[in-house]
C-alpha cells in the first residue's frame, strides 16, 4: 500500500511539473513552421507538424535554428509562447503574403509583390523608410526634405508635389489613406512598421482607388514573451532618436506599446524636424473562434520646408533655403490620432470574417511662402472582409468578398501668411471626402498546378466642398462633384512549373480620382473639371526560388488615360490638368544569393542581392498649348534604377551591410529640356549584436551616401523659374545603442 501510494504521489509530481510550450512560427505569414530543430541545455527536440514543442521545466535557455531563418536564443519560463523566426533570405517557396486578401506562398501570386522585413529596415539608418523600400525593385520613396516622403511605384509620384498619392496604405489593416487619396506617411516612426508588403501596379479589384498599387504595413504585438526594450541613435545635422518600448503577454494574447522621439537640424537651413509617436496595441484572443485588436496612434510632427533651388543657387551653397521660406516659416505642424478596432471571427476552419473599424482626428497647420493653411480634420471608416474555402465539380475553390467604406470631414481656411503669422482670411470651406467599394474574388484550381483568379470592386467617390468665405467677392456655397461608380476587374493565371518556380500573367484595372489638394488649390480656386486617371496593367512573371537561391523577372505594360501632371504658375502655385494618355512599360528583376547561410564557421552569413528597375514611361499623347510633347519621357522617372547589397554576419555577432544604388538621370520638365544627373549612393551599416542571459545588447554604426553624392532625393517638377532642385544631405554619419530585457 505504502509503494502504491509513493507512485500515485510521483506520477501526480510527474503531472505538474512545470512545462514550457512553443508554437514556432514565420514571422511574416504566421505559418506554423513544422521539424524545427529546437535546444534547452543539452536536449534536442524537433516541432511537430503543428509548429509545436514542449520542454518539461521553467526558466530554460532555449536555442532555435532553421535553415533560412535568423537563430533565436532566449530564456523562457513556464508557460506557453509563440515564437516568430524571422526569414533571413526569402525563400519564395515558403514564404505566404497575405496580398489581395488571399494568404498564398509567393510562388502562388499572380501579382508583383515586393516584402520589407524588419531586417531591410535594420540594414540602414532607422530614421526612415526610404533606403528599405528602394532597395527593391519598381518601389521608390522620394524625400524632397526630411519627413517630406513621396511615393513612387512604377513611377506613381509624377502628380504628386508633396506628400502620398495614387497608392493605397493600410496600416495594421487600418486604412491608412484618407479617402481624398492622399496619405501622411510620415505620421509613422519606423518602430510602428515591422514589415510590409507592396503590390506593384493597379490593385482596384481589391484595394480600391490607386494607379500606383497598394502598400500594407504591419505591427503586431510581440508575443514571445516579456520584454523591455530602449534605443538611442544619433548622427550628423543634429540627428537624434530615443524610443522605449515594452511587450507584455496577458494571458494568451497580448499588449504592445512604444514611445519614440526624433529631432534633427537638418542638412539645409530651415530643414529641422521634431515628431514624437505613440503607439499602444493588444491582441486578445476571446475563443477559438474569436479573436479582438486594439490599437492607438498618437502622433506630432513637425518639419520645415526649405524649398527647392535653381541651378545657380545649387552651385551657389546647396544648403541655402529658397530666399523667402525662413522670413515666412515655411513648416508643417500635424498633430493625429487614430484609434482602431479589429475582430476576427472563424465560423468554422473553412470560413471566416474580419472587420476592423477606425477613428481620426487630424489637426493640421502649414505656413507657405505665398500662404497659410490650417485645417481641422476628423474621419472614420471601416473595412471588412468575409472568405470560404471549398471545392466545386471536385476543384478547390476560395471565395473573398467584402467592402470598404471611408468618409472624412475637414474645415479648412486659407489665410495670407504675414512673416510666419496667420493674416487675415483669404478663403474657407467645410469639406467632405468619401470613398468605398465592394469586392468580390474567386480563386479556382483547375488543377494541382495551375490557379485561375478573378476580381472584382464596384467603387463610388465624391467631394463636397461648401465655401463659407471668399475674400476676393468669388461665389460661395455648396459645390460637388461625384464620380460615375466604376466597376474594376482583375484576371490572372498562375502554373507551378515545379516545386521551387512558377509563372503567372495578369491583367487588371484601376483608378485614381483626383484628390483634395488637386481640386481647391492654394490660390482658391476650384478645378471641379479634373477627371480621374484610369489604367489597365498587362503584366506577366516569372519566379524562382531554392533554398539559397531566388530570383524573379518581371515585365509589364500600364496603359493610363486621362493621365494627371502638374505644372507651376508664376505666383509658384502647383496647379493640375489632365495630360491625355500615357504609355508605361516596365522590367523588374530580383536576385539574392545566400552563399552562407547560418552556417557553423565564423562566417555565419554572406548573403548577395541585386534588384533591377527598368521603366520606358512615354507620354503618348500629350498637347498643351502649342506644344505637343507626345513621344517624350514621362517626367520625373528615371528609366534605370540598380541596387546591389552584401550582408556578412559573423559567429561572434559582428555584422556589416552594403549597400550602393545607381539611379539614371531623369527628366524634370514635361519638355525633356531639363534633367537631374544620374548618382550612385552607398549605404553602409556595421555593428556588433549579441545575447547575454536575457539580455539583447546592440551597438551599431554607419554612413550614408559614403560618396559624397551631389542630388535631390525627390525634385519639383515642371517648377516655376527653374527651382527643380531639393539637395540631399552629403556624406553623413550615425550610431548608436540598443538594448533588451527578456524577463
Amino acid at each position: 500500500m505504502k509503494y502504491s501510494l509513493l507512485f500515485i504521489f510521483f506520477s501526480i509530481s510527474i503531472s505538474i511539473q512545470a512545462q514550457i510550450q512553443l508554437k514556432i512560427t514565420d514571422q511574416i505569414s504566421g505559418r506554423a513552421l513544422e521539424n524545427v530543430r529546437v535546444k534547452a541545455g543539452t536536449t534536442i527536440q524537433r516541432t511537430n507538424d503543428s509548429g509545436i514543442v514542449a520542454f518539461p521545466g521553467e526558466n530554460l535557455r532555449i536555442s532555435i535554428a532553421l535553415e533560412g531563418y535568423e537563430s533565436l536564443e532566449k530564456t523562457f519560463a513556464a508557460g506557453e509562447f509563440e515564437v516568430q523566426l524571422i526569414p533571413v533570405v526569402f525563400n519564395l517557396t515558403s514564404v505566404t503574403v497575405t496580398a489581395f486578401e488571399s494568404e498564398r506562398p509567393l510562388l502562388e501570386q499572380s501579382a508583383a509583390i515586393s516584402l520589407v522585413s524588419e531586417r531591410d529596415f535594420n540594414r540602414f539608418n532607422e530614421i526612415s523608410p526610404v533606403n528599405a523600400f528602394n532597395q527593391k525593385a519598381g518601389v521608390r520613396i522620394e524625400e524632397r526634405a526630411p519627413a517630406s516622403y513621396r511615393v513612387s511605384i512604377r513611377g506613381s509620384s509624377l502628380r504628386s508635389p508633396f506628400g502620398v498619392r495614387n497608392v493605397k496604405v493600410y496600416w495594421n489593416e487600418v486604412p491608412f489613406t484618407s479617402p481624398d487619396g492622399t496619405t501622411a506617411l510620415n505620421l509613422l516612426d519606423l518602430s510602428n512598421i515591422k514589415t510590409a508588403e507592396v503590390v506593384k501596379g493597379p490593385s482596384g479589384s481589391i484595394y480600391g482607388a490607386g494607379n500606383g498599387g497598394a502598400i500594407s504595413f504591419f505591427s503586431s504585438p510581440d508575443l514571445t514573451g516579456n520584454r523591455l526594450s530602449t534605443e538611442y541613435l544619433a548622427g550628423d545635422f543634429g540627428l537624434s532618436r530615443f524610443r522605449l518600448g515594452l511587450s507584455q503577454q496577458v494571458g494568451e494574447g497580448g499588449v504592445e506599446a512604444s514611445f519614440v522621439s526624433q529631432k534633427s537640424e537638418g542638412y539645409r537651413e530651415h530643414s529641422a524636424v521634431d515628431r514624437q509617436v505613440f503607439q499602444l496595441g493588444s491582441f486578445f484572443p476571446i475563443s477559438e473562434k474569436q479573436e479582438i485588436r486594439t490599437q492607438i496612434l498618437i502622433s506630432d510632427l513637425d518639419y520645415q520646408i526649405p524649398g527647392a533651388l535653381n541651378a545657380d543657387q545649387v552651385a551657389a551653397d546647396p544648403t541655402q533655403a529658397r530666399p523667402g521660406s525662413i522670413n515666412q516659416n515655411s513648416s508643417i505642424s500635424q498633430q493625429s490620432v487614430l484609434l482602431s478596432l479589429g475582430h476576427l471571427y472563424r465560423f468554422s476552419e473553412k470560413t471566416s470574417n474580419n472587420t476592423t473599424i477606425y477613428l481620426n482626428t487630424n489637426d493640421f497647420e502649414n505656413p507657405f511662402i505665398l500662404d497659410y493653411k490650417k485645417e481641422l480634420g476628423f474621419g472614420y471608416g471601416m473595412r471588412t472582409k468575409f472568405s470560404h474555402d471549398g471545392e466545386i465539380a471536385g476543384k478547390t475553390l476560395r471565395l473573398i468578398a467584402g467592402g470598404e467604406y471611408q468618409n472624412g470631414l475637414t474645415d479648412a481656411q486659407n489665410f495670407g501668411n504675414r512673416a510666419g503669422v496667420a493674416d487675415t482670411v483669404r478663403f474657407a470651406d467645410k469639406l467632405r471626402a468619401y470613398q468605398g467599394f465592394l469586392f468580390q474574388q474567386a480563386e479556382l484550381n483547375f488543377t494541382e498546378k495551375l490557379l485561375f483568379t478573378f476580381g472584382l470592386s464596384e467603387n463610388f467617390s465624391g467631394y463636397e466642398i461648401d465655401r463659407q468665405i471668399d475674400a476676393t467677392g468669388g461665389p460661395t456655397g455648396l459645390q460637388t462633384r461625384t464620380f460615375d461608380p466604376i466597376v474594376v476587374p482583375r484576371v490572372a493565371l498562375n502554373y507551378r512549373l515545379n516545386g521551387f518556380s512558377s509563372v503567372y500573367g495578369s491583367v487588371s484595372s484601376g483608378f485614381s480620382p483626383p484628390t483634395i489638394d488637386e481640386v481647391r488649390t492654394n490660390e482658391g480656386s476650384l478645378n471641379l473639371d479634373l477627371e480621374a486617371e484610369r489604367g489597365v496593367n498587362y503584366e506577366v512573371g516569372y519566379r524562382l526560388g531554392r533554398e539559397k537561391f531566388n530570383f524573379e523577372l518581371i515585365g509589364y505594360l500600364l496603359k493610363l488615360d486621362e493621365t494627371i501632371t502638374t505644372f507651376t504658375n508664376e505666383n509658384g502655385v502647383v496647379l493640375f490638368r489632365n495630360a491625355g494618355s500615357t504609355d508605361q512599360k516596365g522590367i523588374e528583376a530580383s536576385l539574392d544569393y545566400a552563399i552562407l547561410r547560418n552556417s557553423d564557421g565564423f562566417i555565419k552569413d554572406f548573403l548577395l542581392g541585386t534588384a533591377y528597375t527598368g521603366q520606358f514611361f512615354k507620354f503618348n499623347n500629350y498637347a498643351k498649348q502649342d506644344n505637343d510633347f507626345s513621344g517624350n519621357d514621362l517626367t520625373g522617372v528615371p528609366p534605370h534604377n540598380l541596387v546591389s547589397r552584401i550582408d556578412l554576419r559573423t559567429s561572434i555577432g559582428f555584422y556589416l551591410n552594403f549597400t550602393h544604388q545607381f539611379t539614371d538621370e531623369i527628366p524634370l520638365n514635361d519638355a525633356n529640356t531639363v534633367f537631374q544627373d544620374s548618382y550612385n549612393l552607398v549605404n553602409l551599416r556595421f555593428g556588433f549584436l549579441r545575447t547575454i542571459g536575457s539580455w539583447d545588447l546592440e551597438l551599431f554604426a554607419g554612413v550614408d551616401n559614403l560618396l559624397d553624392e551631389s542630388y535631390s532625393l525627390g525634385n519639383d517638377l515642371n517648377a516655376f523659374g527653374g527651382r527643380f532642385y531639393q539637395p540631399a544631405p552629403t556624406r553623413n554619419w550615425y550610431g548608436g545603442v540598443k538594448v533588451g530585457l527578456n524577463y
